[in-house]
């Protein structure tokens, strides 16, 4: 089954609130509200369509600063448990990163300590743990990675500098 990328829609959102519900039911998982003011605030979100079946994963990234002081951060990357495992996450986070790199920027994250497949997928995009934060998310109280990557020169960069 073919999945494709594309800019998240707001007609979306309930089904990321639903999977959100699934995929973080121990903490504290974004609602439809919450999503809605992600999109209304420019951040940039990605879905992933199943021929078929509809949204299956999305994942959102906000880009802050200019060309020569942009830093970007990797808000969540959530894939519907039915379709882990099928390469949709690492094919949002590259269209993340992809995001990023048009401004050079850093990339940073954070990451629950026990998310072990996670942690590898990050670590294979170039990602570095930077730091701990005990008890990041709520109500669980489980903590959190800081993990970053250092900025790549994308075409943006490289266009402003000729």
């Amino acid at each position: 089954m073919t999945v494709r990328l594309a800019p998240l829609d707001y007609a979306d959102l309930e089904r990321c609130a639903e999977l959100e519900r699934i995929l973080f039911a121990g903490d504290d998982p974004w609602t439809v509200s919450m999503l809605r003011s992600e999109l209304d605030h420019g951040h940039q979100y990605l879905g992933a369509y199943a021929d078929g079946v509809g949204l299956v994963g999305y994942a959102g990234i906000s880009v802050l600063g200019t060309m020569r002081d942009a830093e970007a951060s990797v808000h969540t990357i959530g894939v519907d448990p039915a379709w882990q495992g099928r390469g949709i996450g690492k094919a949002l986070l590259r269209a993340l990163l992809a995001i990023a790199d048009e401004f050079s920027a850093p990339v940073y994250l954070e990451v629950r300590t026990d998310n072990v497949a996670a942690i590898a997928l990050y670590q294979a995009h170039g990602f570095v743990r930077i730091g701990l934060r005990r008890k990041y998310y709520q109500p669980s109280g489980a903590d959190a990675y800081t993990m970053a990557r250092p900025a790549q020169v994308g075409q943006k960069a490289k266009d402003g500098n000729q």
